[in-house]
């Protein structure tokens, strides 16, 4: 970061970064990255509809605004979110979008409301019951501290989410946020984000409770996962 950017005021920097996000073709572009996947210019040009040139010059942007990262692996490059705090962001900003407060109703495509991923963690009315489930039970409690919405598990709830398969100290041990809320876009209730959901999700993933899609966010809760959330989390799942 060079020195005219750091001796910048912090809304002159929110204002630089809202208006990174705030061009249609760059929005569309975070938007798809937030399944967690990289992408090329290429495939983001196709998602922007915009010219691979000009896709060039709105990921230049992004980059420059911190909100991608480049990664080249052989004569390719890719890009991502550049990290959870992005799709958390870019989430957040989706109920804000939906405008002035009014009563609620869903309006998000039924497999997508469900269950999809929220770049590394679970999101939809699968993961809200799941988050819910490990505040209700006391499994999961707040921190106090300077960041809001920050949790940690009780040793009732290590011992469930260990039951699972889930490393509870190996992600502890990680340098992000262990346990924090993520408003959900389509429920408008928060999930589970930081390294715990990014970890509850890949044991979903590699356990087979859930099946990605091959060409959306949206995720499957198969039968074997029902049976694991309702047997290891007491979850109730009727309407999931």
């Amino acid at each position: 970061m060079n020195a005219s950017k750091t001796s910048a005021s912090p809304d002159a920097l929110l204002s630089e970064v809202a208006a990174a996000i705030a061009e249609p073709a760059r929005t569309r572009m975070l938007c798809c990255l937030m399944d967690g996947h990289a992408r090329t210019a290429t495939e983001l040009a196709v998602v922007a509809q915009v010219a691979a040139s000009t896709a060039s010059v709105h990921l230049a942007r992004l980059k420059a605004s911190h909100l991608v990262d480049a990664v080249a692996q052989g004569k390719h490059r890719y890009f991502r979110l550049a990290g959870p705090q992005v799709s958390s962001a870019l989430e957040a900003l989706m109920v804000l979008s939906s405008g002035a407060p009014r009563p609620f109703v869903p309006r998000t495509p039924n497999r997508l409301r469900e269950a999809r991923t929220c770049y590394d963690h679970l999101a939809g009315t699968l993961a809200v019951a799941v988050y819910d489930q490990l505040l209700g039970q006391g499994w999961l409690l707040p921190v106090d501290g300077p960041r809001p919405g920050t949790y940690e598990l009780t040793q009732s709830g290590e011992d469930r989410l260990a039951e699972l398969g889930i490393d509870v100290p190996g992600t502890r041990a990680q340098r992000r946020r262990f346990a924090c809320a993520c408003m959900d876009w389509s429920e408008r209730k928060p999930h589970l984000g930081g390294a715990l959901g990014a970890a509850f999700l890949k044991q979903a993933m590699t356990s087979g409770w859930v099946a990605a899609d091959l060409d959306s966010r949206a995720v499957t809760l198969t039968p074997k996962g029902r049976r694991t959330l309702q047997k290891r989390l007491n979850l109730s799942l009727e309407t999931t």
